[in-house]
């Protein structure tokens, strides 16, 4: 499929925010951290049936997020010199055996 489009909805955006990106008619791809599958899910599914060039892809939640909060620490840095921020990663639970590693 031609992608001209792609719209971001990281962590959890909701159905309603996620469906109205969809419904973009120049918009062909949403990726989202996560969704519910019997919303957003389904609604890509159907719109798939009717021939319409939707997509929607899944990152998970964290890895969705990490970067804008990675990039929050910088931003507040500015703000805040007085007071001490630091970014704090946190592993993707479902990746690389993440749970059983010790820190």
């Amino acid at each position: 499929m031609k992608v001209t489009r792609v719209g971001l909805s990281p962590g959890f955006g909701g159905a309603k925010k996620e469906i109205a990106a969809l419904e973009m008619p120049d918009l062909q791809v949403l990726l989202v951290g996560e969704t519910r599958e019997w919303e957003t899910v389904e609604y890509v599914a159907d719109a798939v049936s009717q021939g319409r060039h939707k997509a929607l892809i899944v990152l998970s939640h964290v890895p969705s997020e990490q970067s804008g909060a990675e990039e929050c620490v910088r931003w507040l840095k500015t703000m805040v010199g007085e007071v001490p921020v630091r970014f704090v990663a946190t592993p993707d639970p479902f990746q690389d055996g993440a749970l059983t590693k010790k820190p």
